[in-house]
């Protein structure tokens, strides 16, 4: 039964790589982005004592964060310029949507709702239900700051990648609007390099941690 459970769950795992790196193609990364938002968020999970299987959540949700974004396969998505007011409304649907691809898969209701909060802010400005502070779950947290340094510190086609250092800043200024004050802590406590980020990860059933190879 143990050894069929922990097949199973290979399975899934392999089959999200897969999905996280049709994301990145369909977003426009030259890198893993899928895979360095899991490096950096289960490291972040580490640091608050998270469980191994709320770790594991937090490595699966990360691997396919925006796949509300493929799902909805708008041109904006890709384009080189920024969004109009309409299309960042119809943009920030991509969580609920993603939630809903996340339950398709089959994954666990805790990963189904760390994809729809990763864009809620901890003032309550984020979307799409406007929860703020502790009402947001930590691995939502820990997500929106993982996924918002490795986005910055990456090129797009829009825009060339920003700095480390000024990524880090600008996590520091927005701690305590859009970012949880004792998680952007944490993460510059580890003092992540860009060289040190993954490019390619596989990750290890029930919360082993990622591989970054």
């Amino acid at each position: 039964m143990v050894n069929s459970l922990l097949a199973e769950t290979s399975l899934v795992d392999e089959k999200l790589l897969g999905i996280s790196a049709r994301m990145d193609q369909f977003e426009g990364y030259s890198n893993a982005h899928g895979g360095r938002v899991a490096a950096i968020a289960d490291a972040l999970g580490a640091a608050f004592n998270l469980a191994s299987r709320d770790r594991f959540f937090l490595q699966q949700a990360a691997l396919i964060h925006d796949i509300g974004e493929m799902t909805m396969n708008r041109e904006y998505i890709r384009g080189t310029t920024g969004l109009t007011s309409s299309e960042r409304i119809d943009l920030q649907r991509h969580p609920v949507i993603g939630e809903q691809e996340a339950a398709k898969l089959g994954l666990p209701r805790g990963v189904q709702l760390i994809v729809r909060w990763h864009h809620e802010w901890w003032n309550g400005a984020g979307y799409p239900d406007g929860i703020e502070n502790e009402q947001i779950p930590v691995a939502a947290r820990i997500l929106r700051v993982a996924d918002t340094f490795s986005s910055l510190t990456a090129a797009r086609p829009f825009r060339p990648a920003m700095a480390v250092e000024n990524a880090r800043k600008y996590l520091t200024e927005w701690a305590g609007i859009e970012f949880d004050p004792a998680v952007v802590k944490a993460f510059l406590s580890l003092q992540v390099r860009e060289e040190s980020l993954p490019q390619t990860v596989s990750v290890e059933p029930l919360g082993g941690g990622l591989s970054i190879l």
